[in-house]
């Protein structure tokens, strides 16, 4: 009995206990994101944004979640019923599972394994099932012809997305997102070793625009283009089935800042490796660099139109694609003939 519990019973109450913190933390976070972009938006168009329900428009986030929550659910008549309530579910579950993998600091990941970097990508790339059952399931023109965009969008950007890793890993040398992080580190520790600001600086660019067509965001939102798609994928949902996919997207945009902090910021590491620097806790520059992520996600709505359709596809295949892929070859030439250092 004491090997039972000792051995099984309390590493699963602690990693429950763990997984259901992040969770709530990750709603949070969500949720006064949505506050976050409202603010960001109204500061750049120079207006007040939420500032009614509670001091400087805080409650806000909380207000609208009850809005959803108590909403009627209306389903269409003609309407698969059991694939048009599961494709929310698969969505928002999809966004949080990704997190099991995610090292917050040294030491500080539910699950450190060794193929991280796959798992991330088998996730996200599932992340479009849920759009295509919405948009099938919802028997209507408008929604289908959505999540046809949102697929091959999706589609699209992840093949450069996968070529993008691919640099990241020939110089990591490793799956593992923690080994990541580290090889970052270099012989002297400063910012300058980070992927962002070496050979791997281009693909830093293109994983970020890529990140924002894999999460449908401006100025690659075509799947709920509202002009020719009234919504999009998602025209007849309502109440918190609409809220799962809200909070599916914002939970993916804040994935993908963690990732690039990931891949490109160096983590948890700090710019400098000497004091005061040192004395910031990892996991305060890691979120640092995380909003700092999620900031430009923000701005870059405020700032440019939308693509047409066939711009933002000549982008992915033909411009996105084809550089990626040379890319490749050039790291791993570099690495080979001049060695971990031209990093």
């Amino acid at each position: 009995m004491a090997d039972f519990w000792h051995g099984y019973a309390i590493p699963t109450l602690i990693y429950g206990g763990w997984t259901v913190l992040i969770m709530i933390i990750l709603l949070l976070c969500v949720a006064y994101l949505t506050y976050a972009e409202r603010k960001v938006l109204a500061a750049v168009q120079i207006r007040r944004g939420p500032n009614v329900v509670g001091p400087w428009g805080l409650l806000q986030p909380i207000a609208d979640g009850g809005k959803l929550l108590f909403k009627e659910t209306i389903i269409p008549t003609t309407a698969n019923r059991v694939v048009f309530m599961v494709a929310p579910m698969i969505t928002f579950i999809l966004a949080l599972v990704a997190w099991a993998v995610i090292p917050f600091r040294p030491g500080a990941v539910l699950a450190n394994i060794n193929v991280g970097v796959l798992y991330l990508f088998a996730i996200s790339s599932l992340g479009v099932y849920g759009v295509i059952m919405a948009g099938w399931a919802s028997n209507s023109k408008y929604p289908f012809l959505g999540a046809l965009r949102s697929a091959a969008q999706m589609v699209s950007y992840e093949v450069s997305i996968g070529f993008v890793i691919i640099t990241v890993l020939i110089g990591a040398g490793s799956l593992n997102l923690t080994d990541i992080i580290e090889s970052q580190r270099g012989e002297s520790g400063y910012f300058w070793n980070w992927y962002a600001f070496g050979l791997l600086s281009p693909m830093a660019v293109i994983f970020f625009i890529s990140a924002l067509a894999e999460t449908n965001r401006v100025p690659f939102d075509l799947p709920e283009g509202e002009s020719e798609l009234v919504a999009g994928f998602f025209s007849e949902y309502s109440s918190m089935s609409f809220g799962l996919f809200f909070l599916g997207e914002y939970a993916n945009i804040i994935l993908m800042s963690t990732t690039t902090t990931i891949f490109f910021l160096g983590g948890w590491l700090s710019p400098f490796p000497f004091a005061p620097f040192t004395w910031i806790d990892p996991a305060v520059w890691f979120l640092l660099k995380v909003v700092f992520v999620v900031f430009l996600f923000l701005l870059v709505r405020a700032a440019f139109p939308r693509y047409r359709y066939d711009q933002l596809m000549r982008l992915g295949w033909k411009v996105f694609l084809p550089f990626s892929l040379l890319w490749v070859v050039v790291t791993a030439g570099a690495m080979l003939t001049l060695g971990r250092w031209v990093l």
